[in-house]
């Protein structure tokens, strides 16, 4: 009778069972490993994850309330800006009230002014010369006998005024008009309109003109 024995080869087909029992078992160490590593990983991204949305939360509140403070200091500002524009109005209507008690008489004056011997308008010194270097025949005349007009009617409503009277010929109503529209009291000065007229006592041909312009006061 012939034996086989067969020892040999179990305990090789242990020793192969055996090793690669170890090699799983080291395989799940290195996957457990890499899952407790991860896990400790995303515990550490997720509290600096909550440190950042704490400072978040706490940056949106402090602004909130800046802007609630803001709100609060600002609740009554269109009634600031409505006393504020009654204010203005009243100011106005207090300059307007003035400048219609004391600006007639100032232009009466000025027109005083214009016909008086040896005065003249009142203007900017330095506007005059540039009158007499580009537009010589602009400037009044020094010499002009302010006698040779006379004023028949003066009139001003809502600041425009209308200013009736006789001159001895042409030339004397252009020199009034230059006077007039270098004067800083008047502006916007219309050329006059003139006939001719003769005077009912001395017999003498005259000039009668209207013209109107604007005040300024």
């Amino acid at each position: 009778m012939i034996r086989v024995n067969l020892l040999p080869g179990k305990r090789e087909k242990a020793r192969s069972t055996g090793g690669s029992a170890e090699a799983g078992q080291a395989w799940l160490g290195l996957v457990f490993g890499a899952i407790v590593i991860e896990l400790i990983i995303l515990f550490f991204v997720h509290r600096s994850m909550e440190g950042r949305l704490s400072e978040i939360v706490g940056e949106s509140g402090r602004l909130q309330a800046s802007i609630d403070k803001i709100k609060g200091e600002t609740a009554d500002h269109p009634a600031i800006k409505a006393q504020l524009a009654d204010l203005r109005d009243r100011e106005g209507a207090i300059a307007k009230l003035q400048g219609a008690r004391s600006g007639p008489t100032s232009t009466l004056l000025e027109l005083g002014k214009l016909l008086t011997a040896g005065r003249g308008p009142t203007t900017d010194r330095d506007k005059l010369e540039q009158l007499k270097r580009d537009k010589p025949g602009s400037v009044p005349n020094p010499t002009w006998d302010p006698r040779r007009v006379w004023i028949t009617k003066y009139s001003e409503q809502d600041r425009v005024v209308k200013i009736e009277g006789l001159a001895r010929d042409g030339e004397d109503v252009a020199e009034f008009e230059r006077r007039l529209d270098i004067s800083d009291f008047f502006y916007e000065v219309k050329p006059p309109s003139a006939v001719d007229k003769i005077d009912d006592v001395s017999k003498v041909s005259l000039k009668q003109f209207t013209i109107s312009a604007k005040v300024r006061y």
